[in-house]
């Protein structure tokens, strides 16, 4: 009998010290990450403060670093921004209502959503490479604003479709057999009983693939976005640039100048994504307490 205690004791030990160990090892390589971060963003600071002045803001590219600014980056960003939020809301929660409220559990559905759950992990320069052929080439509409947007909208809507699903599934089954027992219709159940519960999560899902969609590249880049940009788009088929264009720009160029402009114009961006998600989480406590 003893023996047995002893040997329970033993394991329960043995095992303490094993998830200390594991506790540690996962405290260490968390602390890894958020001490290299700190350094990156210490150095970008450290580099870029200087440079937030309002030329930064009101002037445009220049081949000279001390008269350089980034307005028609910080401009074109807004601008595809303002068309590719509408966009990819209506297309992507829209899909996500029929697919969870209307559509039928078949294998065909199943196969839908299968690929939206891979197009979500696809690489951006696929979708870069995507938006060349459709929008660029085949409805010719050229280097321009309109392609540069639809061409983020397919980015972003995968994103949207599977974060929207998940929200209006954590919406609880009773809710909707009481609409229906109420007399509601299909309609008034989905937009008057789920999707009130469901918007909060649906509107974080969709400012966080915003803030996804402003940091990318390389979709940008393969649509031919023009790097030299020092008039501010007046139509949606007019040439543009955006913030990361712009800082790519600056920070291959091999002077110093240049590289302090790109440090500033990733704090720039850094502030616009921090406030966006800041925005999102606001938004998601605000309908949540109006549940």
């Amino acid at each position: 009998m003893t023996d047995l205690i002893q040997d329970d004791h033993k394991r329960v030990m043995r095992r303490r010290r094993i998830d200390l160990f594991l506790k540690l090892l996962f405290l260490a390589c968390t602390s890894l990450g958020v001490l290299v971060l700190i350094v990156l963003l210490a150095d970008i600071v450290s580099d870029g403060f200087k440079n937030l002045k309002p030329e930064l803001f009101n002037n445009y590219p220049s081949r000279r670093a001390s008269i350089a600014g980034m307005k028609s980056a910080i401009v074109g960003t807004l601008y595809i921004l303002a068309i590719m939020a509408p966009l990819s809301f209506v297309f992507g929660v829209g899909a996500a209502i029929y697919l969870e409220e209307y559509a039928k559990k078949n294998k065909f559905t199943r196969l839908i959503q299968l690929n939206i759950s891979t197009l979500a992990g696809v690489p951006s320069i696929v979708y870069g490479i995507l938006g060349l052929t459709l929008f660029v080439r085949l409805l010719s509409l050229e280097r321009s604003l309109i392609a540069g947007a639809l061409t983020m909208t397919l980015l972003v809507l995968p994103i949207i479709i599977v974060a929207s699903q998940e929200a209006i599934k954590a919406v609880p089954r009773a809710r909707r057999d009481a609409s229906f027992a109420l007399g509601a219709n299909k309609w008034q159940t989905v937009s008057r009983a789920v999707m009130p519960s469901a918007l909060p999560g649906v509107m974080t899902g969709v400012i966080l693939a915003m803030s996804r969609a402003i940091g990318e590249t390389a979709p940008i880049v393969m649509i031919g976005a023009v790097t030299y940009i020092a008039f501010l788009p007046n139509s949606l088929m007019s040439s543009f640039t955006v913030m990361p264009i712009q800082i790519f720009s600056w920070i291959s160029r091999p002077q110093v100048e240049f590289h302090d402009l790109a440090a500033a114009g990733i704090i720039v961006l850094l502030v616009m994504l921090l406030l966006m998600n800041f925005s999102a989480i606001l938004i998601r406590n605000k309908f949540q307490k109006n549940i």
